[in-house]
């Protein structure tokens, strides 16, 4: 098995790879089309074929698909210390192997074609600017402290250059937000959360049929993930639409000494 970047001389393959289940590889497309320069992506080829490929982003994360054999060479080349890693849920010892888990969850993958949704916009929904971005942080640390608990103004502000966000304000309060972002083909809800003291209200469900909606006016298609131990926002995603697609690991870990 060959190890290769991918380039230029073998774009043709990868997107012909890639475009035959582009929700499973919906990262590699994006990160190869809009953040090329943060983004190293390696093949695992069998002859001509790719047998799995590696997306390393920002130096800080990483995905990883393809066969058991394709896993275990693609590893091989990931020197990260620490890594924040998905990968198909059977590849889960491989990387336990090589990375001491911090956290890990499973990762469910959700769909949604339009026509298929079920919108409920039962609240006032105001589009968010930067001004709003530190409240935006709170919120997402305070929701999600191992995924988000390290984010930053300055990374919410970054994002609202290509991202919609959107929020619900109660008394002027920033009580719900959303953000999505939209590719040629398929809209990704970024991020969904609610304040604790505030949810069981419908606000979540508000905020992501809204976003559907602002998907559905671009592209059909429309993904989300979400946490398999999380089943508030598993039906609240469902309640709109949203039907499981794909279940994968999910981790942060760091790179094992052996001596």
């Amino acid at each position: 098995m060959e190890i290769v970047s991918l380039s230029v001389v073998f774009e043709p393959i990868f997107w012909e790879h890639v475009n035959q289940d582009i929700l499973h590889y919906f990262f590699f497309a994006l990160d190869w089309k809009y953040n090329r320069d943060e983004t190293k992506i390696l093949l695992a080829l069998k002859g001509k074929q790719i047998d799995g490929m590696m997306l390393v982003y920002r130096q800080k994360m990483a995905q990883l698909r393809g066969s058991s054999d394709a896993i275990k060479a693609l590893l091989e080349h990931l020197d990260l210390k620490t890594v924040e890693l998905q990968t198909s849920k059977e590849h889960k010892q491989r990387i336990l192997e090589k990375y001491e888990s911090m956290w890990s969850h499973e990762l469910v993958l959700m769909v949604l074609h339009k026509d298929e949704e079920r919108l409920q916009i039962l609240h006032p929904i105001v589009k968010l600017e930067v001004s709003d971005a530190e409240r935006i942080a709170d919120i997402m640390k305070k929701a999600n402290p191992e995924s988000w608990g390290e984010v930053t103004v300055d990374q919410i502000v970054e994002a609202m250059s290509s991202e919609k966000w959107v929020g619900i304000k109660v008394n002027g309060e920033l009580v719900s937000i959303g953000g999505t972002r939209l590719t040629e083909e398929i809209g990704h809800i970024v991020t969904a959360a609610t304040k604790e003291i505030h949810r069981n209200k419908g606000y979540a469900t508000s905020i992501v049929a809204y976003l559907i909606k602002l998907i559905f006016e671009k592209v059909s298609i429309a993904i989300i993930y979400v946490l398999s131990d999380n089943p508030s926002a598993i039906r609240v995603y469902e309640k709109v639409g949203f039907r499981h697609y794909k279940t994968y690991f999910f981790m942060r870990g760091k790179r094992r000494q052996f001596t």
